[in-house]
């Protein structure tokens, strides 16, 4: 097994990396934390230019077709800012669902707008009862003439705000299994309302009502859940590539912190229990980043991937969560203060815990992959 990055992935990293520390600076990020509308108009545009958009969708489909640990690569420095935005939602997960599961029409009309940036893609799939599962998904879809009618709830539905296109999961009535639907955001019906709190870009989508084509019906009706599974495995590894970039950096930051910061006529770091902290914050760090890379070398091999992707996703949310735990028990008070930026990755790292799945979700969904449990 080789984990080391190629040529390629250094400049990949070099780049992202730049960018990051350029036109993401913690300035840059709090101020687009309280007015989020400037990511779209600032950010996104830049990170199109870059290719970033199109680099997990095939040259076919005017990506540049990338394998998941270059996507990966990008994702662990986005991660570091950390960079709020639609990247992944859009270019990686929906991006992939079409790919899986999509006609070839459907494709080659969604695809190249995801990857040129034109379109932005987000995937309302959880709902009250939540869950990444299809037991939660009640949405209702009923036939018509010419299409569907939806109604029903969606409930932190990542990026939604931001989306201009929507894949909805619901059930058609009558039928069994789960489909999945194209709606474009702004068809009559369709509201985002962004929630509030300890969160981030996460928003509640109310479909009342909501009329769609028949040719927005995305594959087979009621065969979804086996090709929205299918994705998860492709692309959890590169959500959590983010979360170790995350958790480098409030490692970095508390490192620095407990260098500079004196106290009782010593720097902070000289004490057991700061010492103990940084530790436990390496930890984590490190189980996050090889779980990662263990499970993108699995897929970019064409090995079966699937008990990786799950010790991957599981471990990789606890460990940002608590990273970010350690790093505000170094800083005390300054961590809390929202211009210092530890907050932003606190936040983050809360928003992205349950993402595809929470990790005894993972967790239980290991046990099945290692025949352990039944069913």
């Amino acid at each position: 097994m080789d984990l080391s990055l190629n040529d390629t992935q250094q400049l990949i990293q070099d780049s992202a990396r730049d960018f990051v520390r350029g036109s993401c600076s913690r300035e840059a990020l709090l101020e687009i934390d309280r007015k989020p509308q400037l990511f779209m108009q600032g950010i996104w545009p830049q990170m199109a230019e870059l290719g970033w958009t199109g680099m997990a969708i095939p040259e076919t489909y005017g990506g540049t077709g990338n394998c998941a640990t270059d996507v990966a690569v990008l994702f662990e420095e986005l991660g570091a800012g950390p960079v709020p935005g639609p990247l992944f939602s859009s270019a990686v997960l929906c991006a992939r669902i079409l790919l899986d599961s999509a006609t070839e029409e459907a494709k080659r009309a969604w695809l190249p707008l995801i990857a040129s940036g034109e379109r932005v893609f987000a995937l309302a799939l959880t709902e009250a009862q939540y869950g990444w599962s299809s037991q939660g998904v009640k949405l209702a879809a009923r036939g018509e003439r010419e299409g569907f009618v939806l109604n029903g709830t969606k409930v932190f539905v990542h990026d939604a705000e931001r989306a201009t296109d929507l894949i909805v999961v619901g059930r058609i009535e009558g039928g069994e299994g789960i489909s999945l639907f194209r709606v474009d955001a702004k068809t009559p019906g369709v509201t985002v309302r962004p929630l509030a709190g300890f969160i981030a870009g996460m928003s509640e989508v109310v479909f009342d009502n909501a009329h769609v084509r028949g040719a927005d019906l995305i594959g087979q009706g009621g065969a979804a859940a086996d090709e929205i599974e299918r994705a998860l495995i492709a692309v959890t590894p590169v959500l959590c590539a983010y979360k170790v970039g995350g958790c480098r950096a409030v490692f970095d930051l508390s490192l620095n912190y407990a260098r500079e910061r004196t106290q009782f006529g010593q720097v902070i770091g000289r004490f057991q229990r700061v010492q103990d902290h940084l530790i436990h914050m390496v930890n984590f760090l490190d189980s996050a980043r090889w779980t990662t890379y263990e499970a993108l070398w699995k897929l970019d091999s064409g090995m079966d991937a699937a008990s990786s992707v799950h010790v991957a996703k599981s471990v990789s949310s606890e460990s940002y969560m608590r990273a970010c735990d350690y790093a505000h028990e170094v800083h005390a008070g300054i961590g809390v203060m929202r211009e210092y930026g530890l907050t932003l990755h606190t936040r983050m790292s809360r928003s992205l815990y349950h993402c595809l799945g929470a990790p005894k979700t993972h967790r239980q969904r290991l046990e099945k992959v290692l025949g352990l449990v039944n069913g």
